[in-house]
């Protein structure tokens, strides 16, 4: 039987291990800038990096620590080989514009390596092959026709030999990328945000923005005070600003997790895998703290609040898959993040709507974050620079992406929203709080309301409204990750009410037991 007890008590990244060579100061006064930054993640951080390059005055304003949000999170591939996505893009988009997505993330792949070399940072990066295979017969087709977009599109890759793979189990078939890379996140990132404040850049941690002023450039915070610019880059993952809702119901938002376990060395496989079937499985290997090599097993993917199963069985399975092919000997990371999808599988970069041009956003990466997050903030930089990019109209979030696939996208995540919102106000709890066990959390009722609480390891009991203050959803309890996470749109709060995602800004409302 697979052991369990391999996994840690409480989630923790691998990437986080190493924090922020340094801790910034939060907003303590009004201040003014050129360019005004909010979430200091890959997008945010490497924008705030490239303007401030080109002279300009730059604030960059992060809700908790830099680098804590999902960049923090991830599975740290750097490839243009996003699961079998290119069949698709040339069916949906055309060749060309299929062509121009491949050439926007290579590109952002070949940036992150000019500045790897350029700033002289250490972040373990190593140039791999990237490979998707199928296990199902199914599935073996959907790689083939991958492999064939890949000729048609002039993609570096193609159809894999099996003895290209080193998997200690056997595939059907396989597509290859060539020249892809990973790297360790956050160490990549301190580099550049050492540059950046060498460059005079100011990174003020602890501002959390909750407003952006109607027809104005300023960012109101929590703190109580404001930031003055030209311009204003919403890199937060999910876009808090969306006053008037125009993204809110093209977006579809998913958990997936990730480990990080010991084996033994020479049985971790050369290069970066992913699965075609579902559920996802991603393979890769990743240095420790200490040199040593690991594995990083990610997958289990589902929609955020959404999940038929206690979300730690979400961690049991991946440990299952490594314990079925490989010797584990311990697990001492285990993390998940969120991953923001659109309507059409290509980001949202650019002005959120017109009339409000100096306000840009960058979203929906999938779970591609690392180049697509790297080639938004070079489309953004040319955006406010008002230079021509060759990608901006691609990702322009103004875009019309009706057509049949993509409107039937529309309808069910606006039906599921729809769905949530209701569910969560019928249900009826009987559970009360004597009932719970330490370390455990859940919806009870309390003096005949519905209510959410935790009861710590010490028997303290936090009990919160459980109404997320986005759009008032109510949230679901993550019993792996200690916190409240809602189904409509994916603003996560801490056991306590504090937000650690958004969209919402405020926290859940607290109640006196």
């Amino acid at each position: 039987m697979p052991n369990h007890s391999k996994l840690p008590t409480y989630p923790a990244s691998l990437w986080k291990e190493q924090d922020s060579d340094n801790t910034f100061s939060p907003l303590t006064e009004d201040v003014s800038a050129d360019v005004t930054v909010i979430g200091a993640g890959i997008t945010g951080i490497t924008a705030a990096y490239l303007l401030a390059k080109e002279g300009l005055k730059v604030a960059l304003l992060e809700a908790g620590r830099v680098i804590g949000g999902t960049t923090g999170f991830t599975t740290a591939k750097i490839s243009s080989q996003h699961g079998l996505i290119y069949q698709d893009l040339i069916n949906q988009h055309g060749q060309e514009k299929a062509r121009l997505y491949y050439e926007a993330n290579k590109k952002g792949l070949s940036f992150i390596q000019d500045c790897i070399n350029e700033l002289q940072i250490d972040c373990d990066f190593q140039t791999l092959p990237s490979f998707i295979y199928s296990t199902s017969k199914e599935m073996e087709q959907k790689v083939e026709e991958e492999a064939n977009a890949y000729l048609k599109l002039g993609i570096n890759g193609g159809f894999a030999h099996k003895g290209d793979l080193t998997l200690p189990f056997s595939i059907n078939n396989a597509v290859m990328m060539r020249d892809q890379a990973q790297f360790h996140p956050v160490k990549y990132l301190n580099g550049l945000l050492r540059a950046f404040t060498k460059l005079g850049g100011k990174v003020y941690e602890d501002t959390r923005a909750t407003d952006i002023q109607k027809n104005s450039s300023i960012v109101e915070t929590e703190n109580g005070f404001e930031v003055k610019s030209k311009h204003i880059i919403v890199s937060t993952h999910y876009p808090f600003n969306d006053r008037n809702g125009l993204l809110f119901s093209r977006l579809h938002v998913e958990r997936s997790y990730a480990l990080a376990a010991k084996i033994t060395e020479e049985n971790i496989p050369d290069g970066m895998y992913l699965n075609a079937e579902k559920p996802t499985r991603s393979i890769r290997s990743a240095t420790g703290p200490n040199g040593e090599k690991l594995l990083l097993l990610g997958g289990e993917g589902h929609p955020t609040g959404q999940n038929d199963r206690d979300t730690l069985t979400n961690y049991e399975k991946l440990a299952d898959f490594g314990a079925r092919y490989f010797d584990i000997d311990e697990i001492p990371y285990h993390w998940s993040s969120q991953d923001i999808f659109s309507l059409d599988s290509l980001p949202y970069i650019g002005p959120i709507q017109s009339g409000s041009e100096n306000v840009l956003i960058a979203t929906a990466y999938a779970k591609w974050g690392m180049t697509n997050g790297t080639i938004a903030a070079c489309i953004l930089k040319d955006t406010i620079l008002n230079k021509e990019n060759p990608y901006k109209d691609l990702f322009h979030p103004s875009r019309n992406e009706m057509d049949f696939s993509s409107a039937k996208n529309f309808v069910k995540e606006n039906a599921t929203v729809a769905k949530e919102l209701i569910k969560g106000k019928i249900k009826r709890e009987s559970r009360s709080i004597e009932e719970l066990e330490y370390d455990e959390g859940g919806i009870i009722q309390l003096d005949g309301k519905k209510v959410g609480a935790y009861k710590d390891k010490e028997g303290t009991c936090h009990i919160l409204k459980p109404t997320c203050t986005h759009m008032g959803c109510d949230v679901v309890w993550n019993d792996a990750e200690r916190s409240w996470d809602c189904p409509c749109h994916a603003s996560r709060f801490s056991y306590k009410g504090d937000v650690l995602e958004g969209p919402a800004t405020k926290p859940l409302k607290r109640i006196d037991s």
